[in-house]
């Protein structure tokens, strides 16, 4: 079996890191740019990869009608249960952090009706690892070998090590022994631990 991670960005002028990992620890990794490079990729990995981790906002807050809505909550239970584990990230309805989210939201439409499309966040995995997040990517990409993580380039960008983390996440999700946060109705972020 294969795990996809895809460390989405919020544009499509925006490098996207995309990860394909296997049961061995063994990585590829890749940067995109438009959706329609990561679903052409993602269409020749047919039945090969079953379960995508997406770092970037799937859901909205219940009580959210949409992203662009100012006065609805800004926060979902994932998101209150990240602070509560006293990992820091930015709030879904944060300016950039909007186009994230309707990129992200739109990406799981079209994977979903094929794959299980997971929501991940690679700094949250990389806390309860004890990893540095991947500012540090010399510190990161160390830590990832010594986890046993094969095939990472010398010159890897940022993107694809949280990528990389991604794919760890799929892959502890399958196994059943990822974190799971948040609420199955309003949406769950899947993390490694």
């Amino acid at each position: 079996m294969w795990f996809l991670g895809i460390d989405l960005a919020g544009s499509e002028k925006q490098k996207t890191g995309v990860c394909l990992l296997n049961e061995g620890l063994i990585v590829k990794t890749w940067v995109f740019y438009p959706n329609e490079e990561i679903l052409k990729l993602v269409k020749s990995l047919d039945k090969k990869v079953r379960i995508i981790a997406i770092d970037a906002p799937l859901s909205l807050p219940s009580g959210r009608e949409t992203i662009d809505d100012r006065n609805g909550p800004h926060f979902r239970q994932c998101d209150r249960d990240l602070r509560k584990l006293g990992i820091p990230f930015f709030p879904i309805t944060l300016g950039p952090m909007r186009l994230l989210t309707k990129r992200g939201m739109e990406l799981k439409e079209k994977l979903e009706k094929d794959f299980v499309v997971i929501e991940t966040y690679p700094g949250g995995s990389a806390d309860l690892l004890g990893l540095p997040r991947s500012k540090n990517i010399q510190g990161l990409t160390y830590g990832l070998r010594r986890m046993g993580v094969r095939g990472i380039r010398k010159e890897i960008s940022r993107d694809e090590a949280d990528a990389i983390l991604s794919a760890l996440a799929s892959k502890a999700f399958a196994e059943k022994r990822a974190k799971i946060i948040g609420d199955r109705k309003e949406g769950q972020i899947v993390l490694c631990q």
